[in-house]
């Protein structure tokens, strides 16, 4: 009994530290930090060879969860949609290479799926957070605009509807600095 008592202190006490760490990331006009990461063929990206276009970086917990599905098919099936505003989509979760080609083969992924299996991405962009031992990237999602800079946090994401929210703002958006 006292072994489970000093574990659940032991966790209480951790929880609060972690999620302050968590909670930091890059605000609204901030430059997002730069990754180079392999997507779902082993292919690198990075941030900065993206400068130019708009970016959409959505976190995700897990591949093939329910939510996460929800989110990649929502994303998937507006992919027209966001290519059409100027936009690259890129999904971002702690998983292997190996889990995104399975996860983007089945449900047909048409944009990256990147691997931060070290969960250094997802620690630089203040999404890394863990539950009962297992570490994962909560699901939030970054507008990011052409200089690179955050034009817009999405912090509670509703899966479903994320990738609508996503073009609404970027449409607005591109009309205020038109």
């Amino acid at each position: 009994m006292k072994g489970i008592l000093a574990l659940l202190l032991s966790l209480l006490i951790a929880v609060p530290a972690f999620a302050a760490e968590a909670a930091a990331g890059p605000a609204i006009g901030q430059v997002a930090p730069d990754f180079r990461l392999q997507d779902q063929k082993g292919d690198w990206h990075t941030l900065a060879a993206e400068r130019g276009k708009w970016v959409v970086l959505y976190f995700y917990p897990k591949d093939f969860t329910p939510g996460c599905t929800t989110e990649v098919c929502a994303f998937r099936d507006d992919i027209i949609e966001l290519r059409k505003a100027g936009a690259d989509v890129f999904g971002v979760s702690l998983d292997d290479v190996k889990s995104h080609a399975e996860f983007a083969e089945k449900y047909k992924v048409p944009f990256r799926l990147l691997s931060d299996a070290d969960s250094s991405v997802a620690k630089n962009y203040g999404v890394l957070t863990s539950k009962l031992g297992m570490s994962y990237a909560r699901r939030e999602t970054f507008l990011i605009d052409p200089e690179g800079k955050v034009a817009k946090r999405y912090e509670d994401v509703d899966p479903k509807e994320n990738s609508k929210q996503v073009l609404a703002d970027l449409a607005a958006l591109k009309k205020s600095k038109a």
